[in-house]
């Protein structure tokens, strides 16, 4: 099985496709930007910044419960039956009056972005459903070209502070993460669009990002700042040893090579590995059709 996935899904699917021009588009459009500069907000982003402060705010009516297992608090599958119950509600107040024929399809990926709730884990499968989730939405116009960066530095921002928010809360194990050998345990695409932001910038180099004093300082302003200060307080010990490949990237001598990386290790081990992508669903957005060569 997997021997035939590996030769013939990769380049053959509409989906990979469009789910690669869409990361890809997006990381050019991020070069050299700061979280902080200006850009437009349409109406769809501010409803879907709306539907992730709803999410966010589920959590804090959902406190963790007391139970044996450090891991993986059982209070995570009640806030994901309330989601499994109004995703479909959630996403049909996104979507354009023409377009609300779509949301049944739209909310499978927004359920599939936040985790699984027989495991209680989250990966990067689950973040990949949120790329998907919203390279849909561009599909069906609701997002356009000129949201490009608020798809990015507001809705999958947020999205990001709500799953940090998940992680921490119910203790969600990483779902196939491959420890210290791994990227991150959680989340892998804020590493390929924050290495963009870095493209050409003046003095910020690679090797800094290990500075905790340049975390702290700039964070606001870089996603993958954000990501490395999110596993500083995560993890204890000297940062070599909990987050190797991190680590090995800040020699890389440029970021346009850091971000070249990224995209190809992206594409071999979460795009290209069964065990990720066994759980992708396709339809008619996103789908399983041969691409045409």
């Amino acid at each position: 099985m997997e021997d035939l996935y590996e030769t013939n899904y990769k380049k053959t699917i509409l989906a990979y496709a469009d789910y690669m021009g869409f990361i890809l588009t997006l990381n050019e459009a991020l070069k050299g930007k700061k979280l902080t500069c200006e850009y437009k907000v349409s109406e769809t982003v501010e409803k879907l910044l709306d539907l992730l402060g709803t999410l966010d705010r589920w959590i804090n009516e959902t406190p963790p419960v007391d139970q044996p297992s450090r891991f993986g608090n059982k209070a995570y599958r009640t806030w994901y039956a309330k989601l499994d119950q109004e995703a479909e509600a959630l996403v049909a107040a996104v979507l354009p009056a023409d377009r609300q024929a779509a949301a049944p399809e739209i909310a499978v990926y927004l359920k599939e972005s936040v985790g699984n709730s027989t495991r209680i884990d989250y990966g990067t499968g689950h973040e990949a459903a949120f790329a998907a989730f919203l390279c849909c939405l561009c599909k069906v116009g609701a997002l356009r070209v000129d949201d490009q960066l608020a798809i990015v530095f507001k809705v999958f921002n947020r999205y990001l502070h709500v799953m940090r928010k998940l992680q921490r809360t119910y203790r969600m194990e990483p779902a196939g993460s491959q420890g210290v050998w791994g990227l991150d345990d959680f989340q892998f695409l804020p590493f390929i669009w924050g290495s963009s932001q870095f493209i050409d910038h003046p003095t910020l180099e690679p090797r800094h990002f290990i500075d905790e004093r340049v975390v702290n300082e700039h964070h606001q302003d870089y996603m993958f700042l954000e990501c490395i200060k999110f596993i500083n307080e995560m993890k204890t010990g000297p940062f070599a040893e909990h987050s190797n490949q991190l680590w090995n990237i800040s020699a890389v001598p440029t970021w346009s090579k850091v971000n070249q990386g990224l995209i190809r290790m992206y594409k071999a081990e979460c795009l290209e590995k069964f065990p990720v992508i066994q759980h992708f669903k396709f339809g008619s957005l996103l789908s399983i059709q041969p691409a045409k060569p």
